[in-house]
């Protein structure tokens, strides 16, 4: 052990309490025996350091600081380098603040575009998400802070979050949900990572030995400590033996009582504690020693604008409507051009230090503007009067700017979408503009996918996804071509949500959310089974055009020219997809291996070189239980788009291993036809049984229900509570913003009551609490109130 020294001078009840913080952001410290706190704050894309008591979930104000694109708007950009400029101005805005860890990135699989948090990760593709990842971590890092990827691992949906078990297959969880973080992990050697909430095949992710010591460790070079998510410790002993470190927010003297118990009767080797205090201390005295770096508001709000500028993905663009002809005049209708959408609601909700908005940026650009109205209330509620002056001003006009967008409510931290829909107030202004003006750009806000159907009756659609506080200005360069726009699709839109296999168990409302489809998410799916989509992954347009030609296929990549053959500089996204159509292994018909986005002066040309690496041409054998390649011919595919491929080749591999497994048992995903798998071939692909759910209505509830199923609650009691909850959370809904703190109660299973309330509630109150729920409500009060003085009346002995 590196810090033995220090550890010899901790007790056993010291190690115990700094397996957990000491408050809702900060981690426990011994001062005087070499053992400093850190300050840990949410900033995925800006740090959300709360003023006075902390609260995790944002009751209470936080200080103003800079609002960067979301992960999902960043993704778009295709940039690494972007990305890492990024980290680094948000790295050394922590730093500035005293804050020593950031959680985040984000880069959970979008299995689904109905995930509400989607808006908080990279892509639907596991390389794009690790390459983008591992780029922001090494620019947090740079500044002397610790980056915290999240959540680890396989965390698809935010209904049940905290009590749901992700049913996967060995090899999907190898493929898909583990490769970009195993890219991130290798590649921005992260300091901290934050395991999920969920379970993974029956195991909470944060007590997971073969997630967190087998592969994150041993097998990837993990050298950092485990974060559990706030109240995402279900067993904290398990969670301590098998790998993590750090109880978050601080349970204080109550998760300190569970550690001290478990090693005084055997249940927990104090070796083991030990290992987990010295990988605890290796990053904690490093950060502590840091020197902190000040920032430039002005060069953050620069770099925030130079992101969602080269984040911006043009959808379409009839007639060259764009960029915006100066002569021509403008109405300018939207709620979103006056007050943006530029971020995500929850935990990541920053207190922007500045906000651009459209309506005041106009006067710095050489357009005619003939007026600006609000068109739609921001809540989605139909509104005459806005709508009658919006068609008054559009009339006005040669072209309309019509700003639309998914509201807070639409997507958000703690719930999923129930549908893929604009408001459908907006929806109804853009119906009654078209009958009196064909020259309209949409002008998107969103995080997540959004269903386009209404798109063939507009001229153009430039998205921004969530753009941070500058994207109204990086938008207006977009449309009046002061830049060019590059950014390209990180995400496949369906034309319809049912054309996608996850959509018929999503969110999965009881306790397995089962994986059926497999490999096959996104564009994996769509190619595979031959369906049309809207938009495909990595789609994107420009003002001007480009070709590829001279594909050559070295040994170690990809080497081909790129020609801007158009009249205005601009860049491109350069996307290496590999596929191997002879196969003994159902595959995805091409998967995205590389890319490299380059700019180029009109009429000039450009070498391009992708490498092949790692993950080129490896598929995960549950023979070998290790990354293999399969010997034969691989299809070389090279284009603008996962559906537009400009150039192909072929290049022979040889075979690392004979073992191969037989998937002969599997028609239904070697053919890719996996919309309706049944439980028998799924149990064949999972390679057990699939598990049944275990709970019925009218049964006790258990310690990890979620409270959500106290509408089946034997105690009428808690069944009032229940509707209560709901009642408010609808009140929320009615509002336009989400409540976070009613959403995260309603999700939390009643075992994180303890985990969310420092040292106020210890797991024996909790199930006394719960014996009241089931309708046992004296025996319970009797049980609570022992509980309750055998809890501090060991707090009195501590102190």
């Amino acid at each position: 052990m590196k810090h033995q020294v220090i550890i010899q001078q901790l007790t056993l009840e010291e190690k115990a309490a700094l397996m957990a913080g000491k408050s809702v952001w900060e981690t426990k410290d011994y001062t005087e025996k070499g053992v400093p706190s850190i300050f840990i704050s949410d900033g995925p894309h800006g740090i959300r350091k709360q003023e006075g008591e902390g609260d995790h979930l944002g009751l209470n104000a936080s200080v103003p600081t800079t609002c960067f694109p979301t992960a999902a708007t960043l993704a778009n950009s295709w940039n690494p380098d972007l990305v890492e400029e990024v980290g680094s101005a948000l790295g050394a805005e922590a730093s500035s603040l005293d804050v020593n860890m950031v959680l985040g990135p984000g880069l959970n699989i979008k299995r689904s575009p109905l995930c509400g948090r989607n808006f908080e990760y990279y892509s639907e593709d596991p390389y794009q998400a690790g390459k983008k990842a591992a780029a922001m971590i090494r620019g947090l890092q740079s500044q002397g802070v610790a980056a915290t990827p999240k959540h680890f691992a396989v965390n698809s949906q935010e209904l049940r979050r905290m009590a749901s078990d992700s049913i996967v297959d060995e090899r999907t969880l190898r493929e898909i949900y583990l490769t970009g973080f195993e890219i991130a992990v290798k590649e921005g050697n992260p300091k901290a990572i934050m395991s999920a909430y969920n379970k993974i095949n029956g195991n909470y992710a944060n007590e997971d030995k073969r997630l967190l010591r087998d592969i994150l460790r041993d097998e990837w070079g993990f050298t950092g400590f485990v974060v559990s998510d706030w109240g995402g410790s279900n067993d904290h002993v398990l969670g301590v033996e098998n790998g993590s470190h750090l109880e978050m927010p601080g349970t204080t003297t109550v998760g300190q009582k569970e550690i001290i118990d478990a090693v005084k009767n055997g249940r927990l080797s104090e070796t083991v504690l030990d290992e987990r205090v010295d990988e605890l201390l290796m990053v904690v005295l490093d950060l502590a020693t840091q020197e902190k770096r000040s920032v430039d508001y002005d060069y953050q709000h620069a770099i925030a604008r130079k992101a969602a500028a080269d984040s911006i993905v043009l959808l379409k663009n009839e007639d060259q409507i764009l960029p915006l002809d100066s002569q021509k005049t403008l109405a300018v209708i939207g709620e979103f051009a006056k007050n943006p959408r530029y971020q995500g609601a929850g935990s990541s909700l920053i207190n922007a230090k500045k906000l651009d908005n459209t309506v005041d940026s106009l006067k710095d650009y050489d357009v005619t503007v003939v007026g600006y109205a609000q068109g739609y209330q921001r809540v989605d509620k139909a509104d005459e009067g806005l709508a009658h002056e919006a068609l008054s001003l559009a009339k006005k006009a040669d072209t309309v700017l019509f700003y639309m967008g998914l509201d807070e409510i639409s997507e958000s931290e703690g719930l999923d979408r129930s549908h893929l829909s604009l408001p459908q107030n907006q929806l109804s202004l853009l119906k009654k503009l078209q009958t009196v003006t064909q020259n309209i750009v949409v002008v998107l806000s969103a995080g997540s996918v959004v269903d386009l159907s209404w798109i063939s009756g507009v001229k153009a659609v430039i998205h921004g996804y969530l753009s941070g506080q500058a994207g109204a200005p990086a938008m207006l360069d977009a449309l009046t071509g002061k830049i060019n726009p590059s950014g390209k699709l990180s995400e496949t839109y369906p034309v319809s949500l049912s054309d996608l296999p996850s959509s018929r168990e999503f969110p999965a409302t009881g306790d397995y959310s089962l994986y059926r489809e497999g490999l096959y998410v996104g564009y994996r799916y769509t190619d595979k089974a031959g369906l049309a989509v809207q938009y495909p992954f990595g789609y994107g347009l420009s003002y001007t055009d480009f070709t590829y030609s001279d594909l050559a296929v070295e040994e170690n990549g990809i080497r081909l020219t790129i020609t801007n053959t158009g009249s205005v500089a601009g860049s491109e996204v350069v996307q290496l997809y590999i596929g191997k159509e002879a196969s003994a292994l159902y595959r995805p018909f091409k998967e995205l291996k590389g890319f490299a986005k380059v700019y180029i002066e009109a009429g000039k040309s450009q070498e391009v070189f992708i490498p092949f690496d790692a993950y080129s041409f490896r598929y995960f054998n549950v023979e070998t239980n290790q990354f293999e390649v399969e010997g034969g011919d691989y299809q070389i595919y090279v284009g603008a788009s996962s559906a537009d491929i400009r150039l192909t080749a072929q290049l022979a591999k040889t075979a690392t291993t004979d073992l191969m497994p037989d998937q002969s048992v599997l028609p239904s995903y070697f053919s890719g036809q996996v919309a309706a798998v049944s439980d028998e071939e799924f149990a064949k692909l999972l390679g057990r049984p699939v598990p049944v759910e275990s709970w019925k209505v009218g049964q006790e509830l258990r310690l990890n229900d979620p409270i959500l199923k106290m509408q089946y609650a034997k105690s009428g009691l808690a069944r009032l509570v229940y509707k209560l909850l709901r009642h408010l959370l609808k009140k929320a809904e009615e509002k336009g913003t989400p409540d976070l703190n009613l959403l995260f109660m309603y999700n939390m299973p009643f075992r994180a009551i303890a985990k969310m309330t420092g040292d106020m509630i210890d797991q024996n109150m909790v199930a006394a609490i719960l014996m009241m729920v089931n309708g046992h409500f004296f025996k319970g009060v009797g049980q609570l109130w022992k509980a309750f003085r055998a809890k501090n009346a060991y707090q009195k002995q501590l102190s």
